[in-house]
């Protein structure tokens, strides 16, 4: 099953939906005024499949996409930010060995209206095929960092950018037009941080891409909204931001430190940096601010060896900075959040065994996660080892 993937402002549409073959339906992201506001998803074989597009879609629309409606019936404006008035950036992409993916984010950043200093970070490549990708785009900065690790990727572009922000985007994402515009007009507040926005798919034309975006995806809503410690548990900091969608402010790093390079792709410990500096930003008293109309646009994993391996590293990153915060920063609340998720997982993993025939996928998803949660700290300990011995040998 596949379906299509829509961008479309309600109020220039075509009059009827088309699909391919194999596209069953649509998940379609709903502008008004060029603005994103929220999402429909229309089904090929449904009882209204012949009504004009737009009928169907306002019946389909979520509750998000209606309060801006109501907003705009009230004269409420949201005007685009004014470029003048927004700090500098980098822009970061660290990559390996996507050479396809790459390409596709670079000219969607360079389709922006406003060019920023742009930096590839070509992490512990096995060819030269980013180096010969990046050449052809003489405005784009290039890095090879022979270290493998994507948090050694991102504190390397750190060290080697002097704007105000840092912008991180995934070498498989591609930034819509005013992507930076509104990922930058969040840092107006001192306290913030760090900001995120919203990712959608770039596509959904494999089951296991449908299946993640299932789960969630990247997903975080069409609302704006700060978070502070007040608002998040700090181990929930996933909620505010993500990796393939964040930004943030340089002097973060003289606050709360860099990137730790014990996590994250690239390391036994599979993922998780982009987790954990948002937790020490909450955990500081600082605030991350998430916008929706800093929207970028994500390839997800198409195949099912991909995504188990992705569930897999997710629950092992969130256990390897329990451990962290546990043996390292003296967090008796790590210890609680790991019992808590033990008194949720066991009964889930006890049913998923007694109703196998109801999997989405081919693999048993809470298996996966209870594994990778298991490994999490031993591959956290391993990590930060290696990682140690590069600094001593630095």
């Amino acid at each position: 099953m596949a379906l299509a993937v829509l961008d479309l402002d309600i109020d220039r549409l075509p009059d009827r939906l088309e699909l391919t073959a194999d596209q069953e339906g649509a998940l379609a992201l709903l502008r008004l005024d060029g603005a994103p506001c929220g999402q429909a998803i229309l089904w090929r074989d449904a009882h209204d499949n012949m009504d004009p597009l737009r009928k169907r879609l306002l019946r389909a629309a979520n509750s998000s996409f209606w309060e801006r409606w109501l907003e705009r019936e009230l004269g409420l404006s949201h005007a685009d930010p004014d470029p003048a008035t927004l700090p500098g950036a980098t822009v970061v992409i660290c990559t390996r060995d996507r050479t396809e993916d790459l390409e596709r984010c670079l000219d969607g950043l360079l389709a922006m209206p406003d060019q920023p200093d742009i930096l590839v970070v070509d992490n512990a490549p096995s060819t030269d095929g980013t180096r010969a990708l990046v050449a052809r785009y003489p405005m784009v900065r290039y890095l090879l960092e022979p270290r493998p690790g994507l948090d050694v990727a991102r504190n390397t572009a750190i060290r080697n950018s002097s704007s105000e922000i840092i912008a991180f985007i995934d070498d498989d994402a591609v930034p819509d037009r005013l992507w930076l515009r509104h990922l930058l007009r969040n840092f107006e507040d001192a306290m913030v941080l760090a900001a995120g926005g919203l990712t959608m798919a770039l596509e959904l034309d494999a089951p296991a891409q449908i299946a993640f975006q299932r789960f969630g995806g990247f997903s975080r809503g069409f609302k704006r909204f700060t978070y502070d410690a007040l608002t998040t548990d700090p181990f929930d900091a996933w909620h505010a931001a993500a990796g393939v969608n964040l930004a943030i402010r340089r002097s973060a790093t003289d606050l709360i430190g860099l990137f730790d390079e014990a996590l994250d792709a690239g390391t036994l410990s599979c993922a998780g940096g982009d987790t954990d500096y948002c937790r020490r930003i909450l955990t500081a008293g600082y605030r991350i601010a998430y916008d929706p109309q800093a929207l970028n646009w994500h390839r997800h994993r198409r195949s099912m060896e991909e995504l188990q391996r992705q569930v897999y590293g997710y629950e092992c990153a969130f256990f390897a900075i329990l451990t962290k915060s546990l043996l390292f920063e003296r967090n008796p609340r790590a210890l609680l959040r790991g019992l808590k998720w033990l008194r949720h997982q066991l009964p889930s993993l006890a049913r998923s065994f007694r109703h196998q025939q109801h999997r989405t996928v081919p693999f048993n998803i809470i298996w996966v996660q209870t594994r990778g949660a298991f490994a999490g700290p031993g591959r956290y300990l391993r990590a930060r080892r290696v990682a140690a011995a590069h600094e001593r040998r630095s």
